[in-house]
């Protein structure tokens, strides 16, 4: 089954708050992303599918909004549970491997749970090269995966787990870290799944940091 087919088959036979990684308020991530964002940056939610994390964003008054997301009943759940709301928000189904995101810098590129579904480092390689494309020089990527110590398999698919170090150094030394926490995720039945977040400025070897 190619990837839009799993995904589709997911949110087809589970409403989006009995999937694993629902959170009824994505907390950790909305504090990340106020730590380093103004008002007016553009935010990307690359796998943002059906995730509350955009009600959060909205709540605190960020306008410019792209959820990207290879399945569209979870852009629907989302805009059904967003009502008016929803037209605020930019809406891409794609697959963030291959999406054109257009030729205006992204302020903030946030991935809860979308790296760690890429095993094969191949298909890593793709998708730092999409965010080296997107996010602009001194933009910030906020990325969350399973910890070393979190499951070994979601939805019936293998993952890669992480370390803060191992994370951050799977971007490479153009990301500069800022912060790594470590969430525990209780599950909506009830299990608790340890997630690693790294947050980093993109800062590329030819770009030189204004003096503080």
């Amino acid at each position: 089954m190619d990837p839009k087919s799993h995904w589709e088959a997911i949110y087809g036979k589970k409403r989006p708050e009995e999937v694993s990684w629902y959170q009824p308020e994505a907390t950790l991530s909305l504090e990340l992303i106020r730590a380093v964002a103004s008002l007016e940056s553009a935010i990307v939610d690359v796998g943002g599918g059906a995730s509350t994390l955009v009600d959060g964003l909205l709540r605190a008054g960020y306008r410019q909004l792209t959820i990207l997301d290879l399945s569209v009943s979870a852009l629907n759940a989302a805009q059904r549970r967003l009502g008016a709301s929803a037209r605020m928000v930019s809406w891409r189904e794609g697959d963030v491997l291959t999406t054109d995101l257009g030729v205006a810098p992204i302020d903030v590129w946030h991935d809860r749970a979308v790296f760690h579904f890429l095993t094969d480092v191949t298909d890593r390689e793709r998708y730092i090269a999409q965010v080296r494309r997107a996010v602009r020089v001194g933009g910030h990527v906020l990325v969350a995966t399973f910890a070393e110590d979190g499951p070994s398999r979601c939805s019936g698919l293998e993952v890669a787990r992480y370390s803060p170090q191992g994370l951050h150094g799977a971007f490479g030394s153009d990301f500069r870290l800022i912060a790594s926490r470590r969430e525990e995720h209780l599950t909506p039945r009830g299990a608790r799944q340890a997630f690693t977040y790294c947050l980093c400025r993109f800062e590329p070897a030819a770009y030189v940091r204004p003096a503080a």
